[in-house]
């Protein structure tokens, strides 16, 4: 009795202690990865707002273009709908900032393969799809942030609109520019370090003219041939509290960019983490 009984306690204490050590590193791991997440979100912020040119694109040059462009003429008392032309430039501006600094955010992952940055991230709990969320949320948080300040900065210049076009339009703006930071991440795993952004900056700037995100289309025959940028839909979109027209071209123009440009950078990160 005595020896089945001491060879019982001891068969148990040594599961309980095999079950007990076997849950412990399942939790672990998850602890590690949560962990590495936050802080390289914390280190992606803090490496963005000390980058001078990333401020200045993101920051700065939303509110002075709407500053230039905005106040000229009788701008303030032309209406659109439910808003004033002002209004209309700066609601533009707003999400031209918020498309730029998405962009630059998600192509940023070029410069850091290429100084091996990526590469050492590999030695960390940090997976490599949680280093693809980091990268498009740090630019999503500054990207609200060039919003509310072009905003603000329209608000107290003269722009227009009712309390729930401000909300929305804003909303809209920020929530649309991810269809960006797609872009840029794509774009990112394709182009060459060295001139990744000298390529991109002028080409946001033709995509904006060429979509109608600073000019109004009309009814031409380039109207017709906009609706096949990546920039048409979005504009829509963001004007549509305003008193425009949204309509289903516009809808399927966001989905079906945002599709390409998220699957291109879903092909080009797995070609890439394959490589290593």
């Amino acid at each position: 009795m005595s020896a089945t009984s001491t060879r019982g306690t001891t068969s148990g204490t040594t599961l309980g202690t095999t079950s007990g050590t076997a849950a412990a590193p399942a939790s672990r791991p998850r602890l590690r990865t949560s962990t590495a997440v936050r802080a390289y979100l914390a280190v992606e912020l803090r490496r963005s707002l000390r980058n001078r040119r990333t401020l200045i694109f993101s920051m700065v040059m939303p509110p002075v273009l709407f500053l230039i462009f905005g106040l000229q003429g009788d701008y303030q008392d032309q209406s659109t709908g439910h808003g004033n032309v002002t209004a209309w430039i700066a609601v533009s501006m707003a999400l031209y900032g918020a498309m730029v600094t998405a962009t630059g955010g998600g192509a940023s992952v070029s410069v850091e393969r290429a100084q091996g940055w990526t590469r050492q991230l590999r030695l960390t709990p940090l997976r490599p799809a949680a280093y693809v969320a980091v990268k498009l949320a740090g630019s999503m948080v500054l990207g609200a942030a060039s919003v509310l300040l072009t905003l603000v900065v329209a608000a107290f210049t003269g722009a227009q609109m009712a309390a729930g076009a401000w909300v929305l339009c804003a909303v809209l703006a920020w929530v649309g520019s991810l269809v960006f930071a797609a872009f840029g991440l794509f774009m990112g795993y394709l182009l060459p370090a060295e001139n990744v952004m000298q390529i991109l900056g002028p080409l946001l700037a033709l995509l904006s003219f060429a979509g109608g995100l600073f000019v109004p289309l009309g009814d031409g025959s380039w109207a017709t041939v906009a609706q096949f940028f990546p920039t048409y839909g979005l504009a829509e979109l963001v004007h549509a509290p305003l008193g425009g027209d949204l309509g289903v071209t516009a809808v399927v123009n966001v989905l079906a960019w945002a599709a390409i440009f998220f699957v291109g950078a879903a092909w080009r990160f797995r070609k890439d983490t394959a490589r290593v």
